[in-house]
């Protein structure tokens, strides 16, 4: 099982909606490492950490997971959608994009100073100078210590 960290920005998609919705596809992706690890490295069961930022304070507020692997990001080739790309085509769609469910709210939101304090999550990618990437891995070790930080006793499955 992988791990890994889902940034939205809570007037575009905060997590209630996710809740309220019991799963969404994660579009509009538009970086090409992001892309790979949708494409190639997202499978059906790995977690996601659900990371509201351009708010104040950026924080991860639920645990989530990939219920569809990745898959042609159809919003490519809306030309209605603010995604639009003109050179996506069915036979070279050139974005992915993955379903996600949620699992569990944090009883707690973890914020971004929080997990910059706590030593014990040196080397996180989220917490690395010029790290912007909207989807990143997380350890195994980082997401136990982040669901405990969050008030959970334990990484959620279901």
């Amino acid at each position: 099982m992988n791990y890994w960290l889902m940034k939205s920005e809570p007037h575009v998609y905060p997590w209630e909606k996710l809740v309220e919705d019991k799963r969404t596809h994660w579009d509009g992706v538009r970086n090409y490492q992001a892309r790979n690890m949708m494409r190639d490295d997202m499978k059906i069961g790995d977690l996601v950490f659900f990371y509201h930022s351009n708010f104040k304070p950026p924080h991860i507020a639920g645990v989530a997971k990939i219920c569809k692997e990745g898959y042609p990001d159809f919003t490519a080739q809306d030309p209605k959608s603010k995604y639009f790309d003109e050179k996506a085509t069915p036979e070279n769609p050139r974005w992915m994009m993955v379903d996600i469910q949620p699992i569990r709210a944090l009883q707690k939101t973890v914020s971004l100073q929080e997990m910059r304090e706590n030593p014990a999550l040196e080397g996180m990618k989220l917490l690395m100078k010029g790290s912007r990437l909207s989807v990143q891995p997380v350890s195994k070790n980082h997401f136990e210590i982040i669901c405990k930080m969050g008030g959970l006793d334990k990484i959620p499955h279901e």
